[in-house]
């Protein structure tokens, strides 16, 4: 009977220490966020649906996903006075940091191309209305598929646990594929993404520079990348314990910056603000001032916050008490002194907006809707055109909340 009992402890000791690692690689991985992913706005009720390609080039380059499967990406073609101009969104979806977390993501689409969708609406940046995307609705728009778990930096593999870390070689297939395509012939060349795409569009962006000749105009976008080495409500730093996982094991440091990795160790090249004012190729970042993203996974993550005293506040901000708001203040001064050097040069942009949000340059909501986030009544879609095409220089940072009536707050129940 006593070893039955030891039995059952042991059990629930294991199934205990399972349910606390999937609640962790939820809040780093799969956030309450995704749910946003693919929402499709009531402004837009019938999206162009767009096919899954897969690189089938790609295996022989051993530029495959974490189980192995083939990349691949969606491409609508451009047209018009769009057709040798060329948009890629690279898709965002967090980070793996160990054995653990990366086997469980190597079984949704985050890491297998079994499990992607084979159509995605493109709405935002990516819609072909050009209603509800002025500039770039008749450009060639492609989503490349994220399925590495490194932002496209990883290049190694873990052979016990039958893992491939190759989002280095994924984006340079995707990119050779679609070089091969037409993209070679661009007049004009645009390389955005959201969230951990995001930040991969700062990473790969004088990569990207560097593919075309220097009479095409190429430029990049960071939507919700600016990702920073903050401290959390428990006086720890998450997000680089997070980073320093990520890098360790799937073997970015070799893929880093250089002027980056000479003067600091690789995990601190893995945070943007690190980054940003070395990046040669003209930069726009879009950045909400109060990221929902980094308020619930990096600055008052469970794992930080044991007593749950910034759960109603993480989901709602509403429900935030005014010393939490101090703090929440504090992160967005943080972030504005992040950019400050990035803001000096003429031929970058910005737009930080003050709202509690993240990823909004593909919801049509907030890319270009009636009712849109702006700033000096400007929003996001006409702000990323004027500086794309130098129509003028956009360099707009929000007051602090509560002063902008026209966010689209995100509120998670």
């Amino acid at each position: 009977m006593m070893k039955l009992s030891w039995v059952w402890i042991v059990i629930g000791i294991a199934f205990l220490q399972l349910v606390i690692g999937f609640l962790d690689f939820n809040e780093t991985e799969l956030s309450l966020i995704e749910a946003y992913d693919y929402g499709v706005s009531k402004l837009n009720y019938n999206p162009l649906m767009v096919g899954l390609t897969l690189i089938t080039s790609a295996g022989a380059k051993g530029a495959v996903c974490l189980d192995g499967t083939l990349p691949g990406y969606h491409w609508h073609r451009g047209y018009g006075s769009g057709a040798n101009s060329w948009l890629i969104q690279l898709e965002g979806g967090g980070w793996c940091n160990n054995v653990r977390t990366c086997v469980y993501r190597k079984k949704t689409r985050r890491g297998s191309s079994t499990y992607m969708e084979k159509q995605i609406p493109f709405t935002g940046i990516l819609s072909d209305k050009a209603e509800q995307n002025p500039d770039f609705f008749d450009w060639n728009r492609v989503k490349l598929r994220y399925c590495d778990g490194a932002s496209f930096t990883g290049d190694t593999e873990n052979k016990a646990a039958k893992l491939q870390f190759r989002g280095q070689r994924i984006w340079l297939a995707a990119m050779e594929d679609l070089m091969s395509k037409g993209m070679r012939n661009a007049k004009q060349a645009l390389l955005s993404g959201c969230s951990a795409g995001g930040l991969a569009s700062i990473l790969h962006c004088d990569e990207f520079r560097n593919m075309f000749p220097r009479t095409s105009k190429v430029k990049c976008l960071s939507d919700a990348g600016l990702f920073l080495d903050a401290v959390d409500v428990s006086g720890g730093r998450t997000l680089r314990s997070l980073y320093n996982g990520v890098v360790g094991l799937q073997g970015v440091q070799h893929n880093l910056p250089r002027i980056c990795t000479i003067h600091r160790d690789p995990t601190s090249c893995f945070f943007p603000q690190n980054l940003i004012s070395n990046i040669r190729t003209p930069l726009f970042i879009l950045n909400a001032a109060y990221d929902s993203w980094q308020i619930q996974s990096s600055i008052a993550p469970p794992s930080a916050d044991p007593h749950g005293y910034w759960h109603e506040c993480r989901l709602n901000h509403a429900k935030c008490s005014a010393s939490q708001m101090r703090f929440l203040q504090g992160f967005r001064i943080e972030m504005l002194n992040a950019i400050k050097g990035f803001s000096q040069s003429r031929e970058n942009g910005l737009f930080i907006n003050s709202c509690f949000a993240h990823c909004q340059t593909e919801r049509q909501d907030t890319w270009f809707a009636s009712n849109s986030p702006e700033i000096r009544n400007k929003a996001i879609a006409i702000a990323v055109g004027d500086w794309y095409f130098d129509r003028a220089g956009v360099k707009i940072i929000d007051c602090p909340y509560p002063c902008d009536k026209s966010c689209h707050n995100l509120v998670f129940k």
